[in-house]
């Protein structure tokens, strides 16, 4: 099973950097636009992280919509976040991050928007048709 996960990290690695040079490639001056997709609660601060790498990389200069569904967005509850995802978090979206919050997930976890930290969007369609949108829409696809 270990052989599979690596196998399809790289795959995923692979496809996202072919992904992006033909999306920079194809928008010349246009601003780069990245999706990132999030359903891992172990990987929330992982991901967080890379988003900042990717502000930092760039000097600000692309739009990232990050979508969450599944378990990870348990983290994003305004009630029991940590202190570190919370911070991290509020930093990102004014940097222009826009997180939106799969629909579906949060009728499953009967959660209201007001529950999530400030910022969130909700993806009424559900984070998987979100993504799909945005990839339509020239977004580069990330899964860390």
């Amino acid at each position: 099973m270990l052989r599979r996960d690596i196998f399809r990290a790289g795959l995923a690695g692979a496809a996202g950097l072919f992904s992006l040079r033909r999306a920079s490639a194809a928008t010349g001056e246009e601003r780069l636009k990245v999706a990132y997709h999030l359903s891992d609660a172990d990987k929330v601060n992982f991901v967080l992280g890379n988003i900042k790498n990717h502000y930092e990389g760039t000097g600000g200069d692309v739009e990232i919509v990050l979508v969450v569904h599944g378990p990870a967005l348990a983290a994003f509850k305004a009630n029991s976040a940590s202190g570190a995802t919370s911070s991290r978090f509020a930093g990102l979206v004014q940097q222009g991050l826009v997180p939106q919050a799969c629909g579906n997930t949060m009728r499953g976890m009967d959660i209201a928007l007001a529950d999530l930290l400030a910022g969130f969007h909700v993806a009424d369609k559900g984070g998987v048709v979100k993504l799909a949108e945005l990839q339509r829409q020239g977004y580069v696809y990330l899964r860390p």
